[in-house]
């Protein structure tokens, strides 16, 4: 690095956050104005600070765009059905078939993204209604009531157009993160998840976000995002409103809440979709204009895929806090494998790379053509957040209150004669193979010993199983529950971090609770 420009990134670090020092946003505006402004993506950007260094090309660059398009869970739309004839105050609402949020007067209602169709579950949601509302389809509504003087009907049923509601208004509470763990899954059975569909055994890896292109990821420190900031939404204009719920921008999970008029959307850009045996959602396209109004937001908007990390998370662990297997940067993820423990995994992303470069040329074209000013910030998004977890408070049953501790177990060198006494001198189901240090090796149960009489079986390794779902004492009673009934099981060992058996939990058990 040259001695200037380390000096120019010195000085940049003692700027007050959203300094105005390389270039101001009515000059900026002004040069999109006359058509003089130099305006590139960010991945052209990237190239540019890679062929010709930082400090040139801060110089000379105006506006860099971005985009993503991805799954946004977190989002949905006001929409006002104006007054029937007589007129109802909607206590509950629908729309093809999807019940909307009417905590509201009398004909607001809010259809959020994840709500689910009650006669197509998985297949058709929110999500998807908004998409049939953007592309000006039409849509069922229902609704009751139960009536009032001033609000007589009790129940309407109708069909609507976008065109035909006073406002639809799209307002999602959580867009755009700023990057996303990565999952992939240790059990040896597939799970569902809203990082999709997660193949046993460390089968694959699935990420989201769009890389050097991600919106927060080229404005790191929040100088130019903030209340305030135009965007590109859906296909069409929108605006920056707050801090997305859950904003934690000091470990780069920044997030922003956002609004836009529905009616100026395309469907290009907003798409309903279900992740499978997961629920229904709505993949959305953001685009923000960064302008390069000092050296730092230069360097942030500069960054590469190589130089953007994620954490590839265990989803097999069913908790918040799930372990991280490996750190690893996007450019690594979109080569479509990524070594964990030696072993090469194949990776696919959940946002379209596609859809997020044709959004940040379109914002480019936008802005050349004069059709896309900047806005100033009214207020910055904090670049340092609290973020808290839910705590529950009240007691809350644990495999360690439910497990029975005094196990009957077995080694691997009886045969099963002696398994089958111990079942029955000790009236108990299920019996865990250990060795000598009490660590699980197996399990066989009373079925197992069923089938084997049946099959002419007599060797332990014949009737054990060795692939045994286990639980842990200190997760939760409805978690082990749902792993019994998942896998068709009455039993499972409870295991400590060394695999010691301390302990089974079996349906008897939990029946016994219920009974209680």
């Amino acid at each position: 690095m040259h001695f200037a420009l380390v000096l120019s990134v010195v000085d940049s670090m003692t700027e007050q956050r959203g300094a105005e020092t390389l270039r101001t946003y009515e000059e900026i505006n002004e040069k999109i104005r006359k058509g003089d402004a130099v305006v590139v993506t960010a991945e052209e950007f990237v190239k540019y600070v890679q062929d010709r260094g930082l400090d040139a090309v801060a110089k000379e660059v105006d506006v860099v765009t971005t985009g993503t398009f991805g799954a946004m869970c977190s989002s949905g739309a006001f929409l006002n059905f104006g007054h029937s004839e007589p007129p109802i105050k909607m206590s509950k609402c629908w729309l093809n078939d999807v019940p909307a949020y009417k905590g509201l007067a009398a004909v607001d209602a809010y259809i959020g993204a994840t709500a689910m169709s009650e006669s197509k579950g998985f297949d058709y949601g929110g999500g998807h209604v908004i998409e049939d509302l953007v592309s000006r389809r039409e849509v069922e509504l229902r609704a009751e009531a139960y009536g009032t003087d001033c609000y007589p009907r009790k129940a309407i049923e109708t069909t609507i157009v976008l065109d035909d509601l006073n406002q639809a208004v799209l307002v999602n509470p959580r867009n755009a993160y700023e990057h996303y763990n990565a999952a992939t899954n240790s059990t040896d059975r597939i799970l569902y998840t809203y990082m999709g569909t997660l193949l046993p055994n460390h089968g694959n890896v699935t990420y989201s976000g769009a890389g050097q292109l991600s919106p927060l990821y080229k404005d790191k420190n929040f100088e130019t995002i903030g209340i305030g900031t135009r965007i590109f939404l859906g296909g069409g204009t929108g605006y920056v409103i707050g801090e997305g719920t859950q904003h934690n921008p000091q470990n780069q999970f920044g997030t922003l809440m956002v609004c836009g008029d529905l009616k100026q959307m395309k469907p290009r850009h907003l798409r309903g979709a279900t992740y499978y045996r997961y629920g229904t959602t709505l993949y959305l396209g953001i685009g923000i204009p960064i302008p390069i109004i000092n050296l730092r937001v230069a360097e942030s908007a500069g960054l590469p895929d190589d130089q953007i990390f994620t954490n590839i998370l265990d989803y097999g662990i069913p908790s918040r806090s799930r372990p991280v297997l490996k750190r690893v940067s996007y450019a690594e993820l979109k080569l479509g494998k990524a070594v964990i423990n030696g072993k090469g995994i194949p990776t696919s992303s959940l946002s379209s790379f596609k859809y997020a470069k044709e959004i940040a040329e379109t914002l480019k074209r936008w802005v050349q053509e004069g059709l896309f000013s900047l806005s100033r910030p009214v207020e910055l998004l904090p670049n340092v957040k609290d973020f808290k977890p839910l705590e529950v408070r009240r007691h809350e049953l644990r495999v360690k209150d439910i497990m029975t501790v005094k196990v009957t177990t077995a080694r691997p060198s009886h045969d099963i004669k002696t398994i089958a006494s111990l079942i029955v001198r000790n009236s108990v189901d299920h019996i865990p193979i250990v060795d000598d240090d009490n660590r699980l090796i197996g399990i066989v149960t009373s079925w197992d010993l069923a089938k084997a009489l049946a099959q002419g079986k007599k060797m332990l390794e014949e009737v054990m199983t060795t692939k045994v779902i286990t639980a842990r004492e200190n997760e939760s009673g409805d978690v082990v529950a749902r792993r019994l009934a998942q896998y068709n099981i009455s039993g499972m060992p409870i295991v400590d971090d060394e695999k010691r058996v301390i302990g089974i939990v079996t349906t008897d058990d939990l029946a016994k609770l219920l009974r209680k």
